[in-house]
């Protein structure tokens, strides 16, 4: 669905993409804009393309066909809901984020992980941390590379509620410092105390988009109607 009417400062504009895996169409998006001026969520159903959506956006993986383009000079950070640790101790995985960026220093990784609350914690075996402090260690290597948009998928799935609160506290925090966050939640609630903007996909497709309020408000498709349904029922 999209509005020709939208205007925005910042955004990711979609054109006849499609991405395919194993014969499978994962997206197809024949056109969106997608704001990147605001606190924005991505939701849908289970398997419906949100994570794809975001490795998109990233860059981290191509279309098969059409085109992704950004009105402003992007530098992305991709949070995803599962990211492995190496065997070694928090600060090590830490700064593995000067593979990509070789003028972070000492100093500032040192700040960082006092900043996400794990100094306590820099020399424990990252694979052996909590998912929360795992998730706060991801967040940190996303602050170390200064990017101008987040990209952040499920950001606080499966923790509780005290580390939840943190993690959103650091979204806020981005959007304060000028750093565009758009992420994926099934947490209808986390999604109206955070977001500015939604992207419902289901089935690979963008079935609706806009401001927070009226999209809960009143859906304009049927779709939309079904997954809020189903999803305030769960919650």
């Amino acid at each position: 669905m999209v509005n020709m009417t939208e205007q925005f400062e910042r955004f990711i504009e979609l054109r006849d993409i499609t991405v395919k895996s194993n014969g499978r169409v994962i997206l197809n998006i024949q056109h969106a804009l997608i704001p990147a001026d605001r606190i924005t969520a991505c939701i849908g159903p289970n398997g419906a393309g949100k994570t794809t959506l975001l490795k998109l956006l990233d860059g981290l993986i191509q279309p098969d066909t059409g085109t992704v383009r950004y009105s402003f000079a992007k530098k992305t950070a991709l949070v995803l809901h599962h990211t492995p640790m190496i065997k070694a101790s928090a600060k090590t995985n830490l700064s593995m984020v000067r593979d990509a960026d070789s003028t972070i220093t000492d100093e500032a990784i040192a700040q960082v992980i006092e900043k996400v609350g794990l100094g306590k914690l820099a020399s424990s075996p990252a694979h052996k941390l909590s998912a929360g402090e795992r998730q706060k260690l991801c967040l940190g290597r996303a602050i170390l590379q200064k990017p101008n948009l987040v990209l952040l998928d499920e950001p606080t799935a499966n923790l509780d509620p005290n580390t939840t609160e943190q993690v959103e506290e650091m979204i806020h925090q981005f959007d304060a410092q000028n750093t565009d966050v758009i992420f994926s939640s099934h947490q209808l609630a986390q999604v109206q105390r955070l977001a500015q903007y939604i992207i419902f996909i289901d089935h690979g497709e963008i079935k609706e988009k806009g401001p927070v309020g009226p999209f809960f408000l009143n859906p304009q498709t049927q779709a939309a109607k079904r997954y809020l349904h189903q999803e305030l029922l769960a919650d």
